[in-house]
């Protein structure tokens, strides 16, 4: 039973780095894209929580407020994720991603008020020092690394404070709001800046193949992954989203050829990287086994 679940699990998070290759392929701006997705998503999302589960998805304005708030901050997440495909490729895109451990570890005691985990800072450094390598090799796709960091600083602050959201409401209707509230967002965004008109100017192709990515590669993993957190660790879970970046620059590699092509040493840096990453899960993982076993001790 349990080897169904993880097979659940890596499908999504093959799902998860097929988004990545997706992005590629629609020619959308990157602010249309995540536009259509957010909004897109918030529906079918909708849908399933209001017909087929028949939920309420009713909140205080208190919180409510929040899940707009972490919303729009997952919307620029995924705006720099997409604008760092656009302007580079899909491999630079996923490996700044790696960069998440290095904010975590700089942000979380920020936000919970508790001292840094110096082997976290430890971990950053290396995935610091990977990425200065990655750079240099990579110069002529720094524009993208740009827009990578900043997707990676915008996707921890939004795991940070998202973990802070559970337990306040079902996951559902979370999920919900905070992608309704980033469409909201970007909404507001292109009346203020006079793009809206940017919204129609979308291809049938590129259209059919955002609902896919709304509905298939991002309602459905959300909530599968949700489901899932019932019957696997968080470290498993954890780990396994890991191999996000590892899915998609394969996929990438055999997708689109050349242009994914990158220098040995890139491709040196971030297995380097994502072997940091595990590690440092791993090690989590035995803090919190030793901590419980202390404190049966202490008893």
């Amino acid at each position: 039973m349990k080897n169904s679940y993880l097979l659940r699990l890596h499908f999504i998070v093959f799902l998860w780095g097929f988004t990545a290759i997706l992005g590629k392929l629609i020619s959308a701006e990157a602010n249309v894209l995540v536009f259509y997705r957010m909004s897109l998503a918030a529906v079918f999302l909708y849908l399933y929580l209001r017909i087929f589960r028949k939920q309420s998805i009713k909140v205080t304005k208190r919180l409510l407020l929040q899940l707009i708030a972490i919303g729009s901050v997952m919307a620029f997440h995924w705006l720099f994720f997409f604008q760092s495909i656009k302007v580079s490729n899909v491999s630079i895109a996923l490996s700044c991603l790696s960069l998440s451990t290095l904010f975590a570890a700089l942000i979380e005691p920020l936000i919970f008020r508790r001292r840094p985990d110096w082997f976290e800072v430890v971990i950053g450094v290396i995935i610091v020092i990977c990425m200065s390598l990655i750079f240099n090799a990579e110069l002529k796709y720094k524009e993208g690394i740009f827009y990578g960091i900043l997707c990676a600083l915008f996707g921890t602050i939004f795991s940070v404070y998202n973990g802070k959201m559970f337990g306040k409401t079902n996951s559902g209707n979370i999920i919900f709001y905070e992608i309704a509230g980033g469409w909201l967002v970007i909404s507001i965004y292109f009346l203020i800046t006079g793009q809206i008109s940017a919204v129609s100017e979308i291809s049938y192709t590129d259209l059919a193949l955002i609902i896919v990515l709304a509905s298939v590669f991002t309602a459905y993993p959300m909530f599968e992954s949700v489901q899932l957190m019932k019957f696997i660790s968080p470290f498993t879970l954890i780990l396994t989203v890991n191999l996000e970046p590892v899915y998609g620059i394969i996929l990438a590699f055999f997708i689109f050829g050349a242009s994914e092509h990158m220098s040995p040493v890139f491709y040196g840096a971030s297995l380097i990287m994502i072997t940091a990453i595990i590690v440092n899960g791993i090690v989590k993982s035995r803090r919190r086994k030793e901590v419980p076993a202390e404190e049966t001790k202490s008893l």
